[in-house]
């Protein structure tokens, strides 16, 4: 089964539909859709469809029910599930904006939801829009978050600004009616927003629960370092049986490629528990998060050293890799941003990582050569993946036993080579990869 996911990463919902069919012939088994919850539908920032007014209505500046509807299915129609990207951990910064921050929706929205009913009940998607959602008790009382590495103040507090949703039976009901609503409109599964930031108790209610069952639920425990990971990220892998962005793989990634690093620490990350276990982790480069907020941009990796991460990704045994493609949202205050996310769900290196991964995925990962510098494994009897890190051309000699005889074709870069005999010797380009397939 195909399992690499498209993070369409603020798409119009028009154009997630009409390039289905594309999708699906790159090689994409999954795409996470944008929050599709009821948001400020004339904000052009990215960061407003993460600021939810109304769990009950589907509509923002990308699209409504309709539109919704219409992605889901024509994604099916093709085999390629879907996922949402859903924001329980708190509500939209409304403060100074109306009298009442803390009613959802507020009552200018109702009177709104009154006057547009024809319009707003073809959004509606659960529940009676009479009616307010949250009221002030519905949130925690304290204020922003200002030790990020306390527990309690991290899950309690607010999230620069964010009303903070406190854990109570009607807000894990509403919460949990809301994913009812949208499993009955098409949705594979869910990626949790900001979940270091909610309570345990929180995460289990709500999403793990018997209407999630079969359909994968994976977090977002944002992490930079070890201390990080002890305090939020392992804990929650312990106590739960969803699934999380790699952050610690990112972490190893990220020190391997620096000038001091050596590859030898990808040979198997996870048995040092510098990776998260094969069948929990969602794996990345890059996040919608690091390169648009300015406190995270420290943690991207240099061009070049992205691609071979996303090489390493693509071709490692363990996770799911997750595609980043946005339209150059960061570059409009980044300028060595433009284009270098722009579309790259149909970039020419992604679709052939896409196709080598999905022709050896399942096959198991064994070490062929390592080097600090560089390295080369086997995939199954039938794939060679080689990454070089260096300024140098390298030449390692391979043993031939456990792999295929015969003609080997580069994924990459569309190079022929012959294997056979008891060894066999090529070459590494310099800060290239080579992902070689039997033929």
């Amino acid at each position: 089964m195909r399992d690499v996911i498209l993070h369409a990463f603020n798409w119009p919902l028009v154009k997630v539909a009409d390039n289905a069919a594309a999708i699906a012939a790159n090689g994409f088994g999954a795409v996470l859709l944008p929050p599709p919850l009821y948001s400020d539908q004339n904000g052009l920032d990215w960061w407003q469809r993460y600021q939810p007014k109304d769990y009950r209505i589907i509509r923002s500046f990308l699209g409504g029910k309709e539109q919704l509807k219409r992605a889901i299915q024509a994604l099916h129609d093709v085999d390629v599930r879907v996922y949402a990207d859903v924001v329980f951990n708190h509500m939209a910064n409304e403060k100074g904006q109306r009298d009442d921050p803390f009613n959802f929706p507020g009552e200018a929205e109702l009177r709104r939801y009154r006057a547009e009913r024809p319009s707003f009940e073809r959004d509606r998607l659960y529940g009676d829009l009479d009616v307010g959602l949250f009221s002030p008790w519905d949130f925690n009382p304290d204020g922003d978050i200002h030790n990020w590495n306390d527990p309690h103040e991290s899950q309690e507090h607010q999230l620069s600004g964010l009303p903070d949703l406190d854990l109570s039976d009607w807000v894990v009901g509403q919460q949990r009616a809301c994913l009812s609503a949208l499993n009955g409109i098409g949705f594979d599964g869910y990626r949790i927003d900001a979940i270091k930031h909610l309570p345990f108790d929180h995460i289990s209610r709500v999403f793990q629960t018997p209407d999630m069952a079969g359909r994968l639920v994976f977090g977002e425990a944002l992490t930079c370092n070890d201390h990080e990971e002890n305090i939020f990220l392992w804990p929650l892998l312990d106590r739960t049986a969803i699934s999380f962005y790699d952050f610690p793989l990112h972490e190893t990634l990220r020190r391997v490629f620096s000038p001091g690093g050596t590859m030898r620490e990808l040979i198997d990350p996870a048995a040092c528990g510098q990776a998260l276990p094969w069948h929990r982790g969602v794996t990345f480069s890059i996040t919608h998060d690091i390169p648009c907020n300015d406190g995270f941009r420290w943690q991207m990796l240099d061009p070049q050293d992205e691609f071979l991460a996303n090489v390493y990704i693509f071709s490692r045994d363990g996770g799911i890799p997750l595609v980043f493609s946005d339209h150059n949202e960061s570059a409009e205050r980044y300028g060595c941003d433009r284009d270098r996310w722009r579309d790259s769900w149909q970039r020419d290196d992604t679709v052939r990582m896409l196709s080598f991964h999905n022709a050896v995925h399942g096959m198991p990962q064994r070490p062929l050569f390592e080097n600090d510098g560089f390295i080369v494994f086997a995939r199954g009897d039938r794939g060679i993946v080689a990454i070089n890190k260096t300024e140098e051309w390298r030449h390692p000699r391979i043993w031939t036993c456990g792999l295929r005889h015969g003609h080997y074709r580069c994924m990459m870069h569309g190079w022929e080579m012959q294997v056979e005999g008891e060894s066999f010797e090529f070459s590494i380009p310099p800060r290239q990869a080579q992902l070689w397939l039997h033929q």
